[in-house]
């Protein structure tokens, strides 16, 4: 049974003899299930309290950096600042840096000058590009934590993922539109915000693999760079929709989807299913308005519950965490969650 507690100690938590406890840690003989159930709990307790008392007022200041449409880092906010009530003793502050647009090199100065400033920790969406990677390089050799959230840059030195598993959920989409296509249907229509985003490109190349495993015969075009935003994504659509065949569906990864059902329409293509991602609060009102078929969800508060775990983890607050990724929820107009 490995501990990092005195035999005394687990002795005194447990209210055993100490030579009880030995027996139990060291698995002689003659111990029985009951007795070894109070060591394991009392084990389990003084871990619980030296983690109260490691975080008892520490203040964390956390940075949370992230490159998104204003609708999803509203999102990204309140569901951090929801969180917070879980990590007392310990105070969480968070600091946020959105942009509905960033650059590699405005993604980089942000980066850089928290390196310089100094924080416990970051909380990074960004594109994976080879200068973003080494920013995160720096901050980790200054000893601050990166954790990358909602989409991964596994070649960088971060500390852990948190979010979405891309490539199930390009799967399940897969698998959802090949129940919805007709066997006659031979065009559906997908859209990245961008194709620099890893956890975008995951889903999209999931969703490509396997819909072409299936059925080859299904063309797809791509109008991905839009960044989710409705006039830019307007533009990419409607500038792929001269295509002549029918439109059967639409797998939007990276949102903005006002604007693509508003380029198709006025394309003259009108979709039998939309397949999108995330409750924000334009899927929100698109569902409740029986427009989309159906969203990928994962909730946002475990993803950066998740993400505050591993930075007070790495500083030695609670335990360290194997990888973790969200589960993803299908939501219909007729299974909105509570809450929402």
């Amino acid at each position: 049974m490995t501990h990092r507690f005195p035999v005394k100690e687990i002795a005194l938590q447990s209210g055993l003899s100490t030579a009880t406890v030995d027996r139990v840690l060291n698995n002689r003989a003659h111990v029985s299930p009951q007795t070894r159930k109070r060591v394991e709990d009392a084990i389990e307790e003084l871990a619980r309290q030296e983690t109260q008392l490691s975080a008892k007022g520490r203040r964390f200041f956390i940075d949370i950096v992230v490159e998104a449409p204003s609708r999803f880092s509203r999102e990204i906010q309140r569901a951090s600042e929801a969180v917070l009530p879980l990590f007392r003793p310990a105070a969480l502050r968070p600091r946020f840096t959105f942009a509905e647009t960033m650059t590699e090199n405005d993604c980089v100065t942000v980066l850089d000058r928290i390196r310089k400033r100094g924080s416990q920790g970051v909380c990074l969406k960004a594109r994976d590009t080879e200068r973003v990677r080494a920013a995160i390089d720096r901050l980790t050799a200054k000893n601050i934590p990166v954790v990358t959230v909602f989409t991964d840059i596994p070649d960088a030195r971060r500390l852990a993922y948190a979010g979405l598993d891309n490539i199930k959920a390009g799967q399940t989409a897969a698998y959802l539109m090949l129940k919805l296509l007709k066997p006659t249907d031979t065009c559906v229509l997908t859209t990245l915000s961008q194709h620099a985003f890893q956890g975008e490109e995951d889903r999209f190349h999931a969703f490509r693999l396997e819909l072409h495993r299936l059925r080859p015969d299904i063309e797809l075009i791509d109008a991905s760079g839009g960044g989710g935003l409705n006039p830019s994504t307007a533009q990419e659509v409607s500038a792929k929709l001269s295509w002549p065949a029918k439109i059967a569906g639409v797998y939007s990864m990276g949102g903005g989807n006002f604007a693509i059902l508003n380029a198709l329409k006025a394309s003259g293509h009108t979709p039998d299913f939309f397949i999108a991602h995330d409750l924000d609060e334009d899927n929100l009102e698109l569902l409740r308005k029986d427009v989309l078929t159906l969203v990928l969800h994962h909730d946002l508060r475990d993803d950066m519950r998740m993400a505050f775990r591993h930075i007070l983890a790495f500083h030695g607050v609670g335990e360290p965490l194997n990888q973790t990724e969200s589960d993803i929820q299908i939501v219909t107009p007729m299974n909105i969650p509570a809450g929402f």
